[in-house]
């Protein structure tokens, strides 16, 4: 306990250490205006032009600021409409918007509606999920709260930055994929054993998707334009950023999480297993771990053909009800993109159950003789 006590204040103190750190980009754009929620008073749409099923124009807002330095303040705000339905946004009186303010000489002097204010809910949903994760999971719920928040400040601080700088994407995220393991698996796993095979397995599991994506990638011809906001990256500056690597290391960042998942469920397995059976040799255990990952496996797989085709339900949606053939739909750069992401993570979730059976089967029964006792596992 008191190691494991050890390990978790590491991370609490690497975690602030993380979201301390300076981006470098926090002087882009717009960082020095005032951010805050405002309650919309009344909407003004003359300016507002209905096309088909989409508006277009402008739409005048009288806001009342519900926060920050110019609280109780009405400010006059515009709302423009470009007709990109999955960007646009319309206000009604009584809805709360997220309001940036640009200040000159002490005064508001514009006021810009950027879309309607979601953090309230947001952060009542976060606390929620948090809540039954600890009434549930206790001090290891705890934990894992604590390598969820340490895994998105290393994601939103170093990784992300890092592809911006110019830092080769396949070097960044294998590290940052590493490293996000190592603090998920050993907060929750503990220093043990058990924690170590599982950790042992995630590596193998996430290095071999990553040559897998790598070996595939060429093939498939594919640009990292595919993904979105990628061509707005570019005119954003950051042409020099090959999109393409960044799209290849998605692939395996996006299965890390399950590639984790599974090593945890087969190493916590064999380390039950060797407390039960401390006369287990080498190959029996080896066998069990195999058992186990196959079972899991098995509904892993269907879990990230899932995930991936959840995100483009529409768009499958579009080509069902346009009758495009197969063959043309599967041929699409972007749907081909979600097809080497979803059998590129099914190969590594497929390779990392031997890979930590093979761990567990080394770990658990090092040193131990069929017969032996088998000392308590850590």
């Amino acid at each position: 306990m008191k190691r494991d006590l050890i390990l978790t204040l590491f991370f609490v103190v690497m975690t602030l250490v993380v979201m301390a750190l300076p981006t470098g980009f926090s002087d882009r754009g717009d960082a020095k205006a005032v951010r805050c929620k405002g309650k919309v008073l009344e909407t003004d749409n003359s300016l507002l032009h209905q096309y088909g099923i989409v508006r277009m124009g402008a739409q005048s807002l009288e806001v009342e600021l519900l926060n920050g330095p110019f609280k109780g303040e009405i400010v006059s705000a515009e709302n423009h409409v470009t007709g990109k339905m999955d960007l646009d946004k319309i206000f009604l009186p009584g809805d709360k918007a997220y309001m940036v303010l640009t200040i000159k000489d002490g005064a508001v002097a514009y006021a810009n509606a950027m879309d309607h204010y979601r953090l309230d809910v947001e952060l009542v949903l976060l606390s929620l999920f948090f809540l039954l994760l600890v009434l549930f999971g206790g001090w290891t719920g705890a934990k894992a709260i604590l390598s969820f928040i340490f895994s998105a400040a290393v994601i939103w601080q170093i990784m992300v930055p890092m592809f911006l700088k110019g830092y080769n994407p396949i070097v960044t995220a294998v590290a940052v994929v590493t490293v996000v393991s190592a603090a998920v698996i050993f907060l929750v796993g503990g220093l043990s054993k058990q924690g170590f095979v599982a950790f042992a397995g995630a590596v193998a599991g996430v290095v071999t998707t990553c040559v897998l994506a790598l070996a595939f990638g060429g093939a498939f011809k594919l640009h990292g334009a595919v993904r979105p906001f990628s061509e707005t990256l570019l005119y954003c500056g950051f042409a020099d950023i090959s999109l393409t690597q960044v799209f290849l290391a998605s692939v395996f960042i996006a299965s890390s999480g399950a590639v984790m998942d599974l090593a945890m469920d087969v190493a916590s397995a064999m380390n039950e297993l060797a407390l039960k059976r401390p006369d287990m040799g080498f190959m029996e255990s080896l066998k069990s771990g195999l058992a186990v990952g196959r079972a899991v496996v098995g509904t892993m797989t269907t879990t990230l053909l899932f995930a991936y085709s959840g995100g483009y339900i529409t768009l499958l949606m579009v080509f069902m009800a346009q009758g495009v053939a197969l063959g043309n739909l599967f041929n699409l750069n972007y749907v081909s993109a979600e097809i080497l992401n979803t059998l590129v993570g099914s190969f590594g979730l497929i390779t990392v159950a031997p890979f930590t059976a093979l761990a567990g089967a080394l770990v658990f029964t090092r040193g131990r003789k069929s017969g032996a006792n088998l000392q308590t596992a850590e």
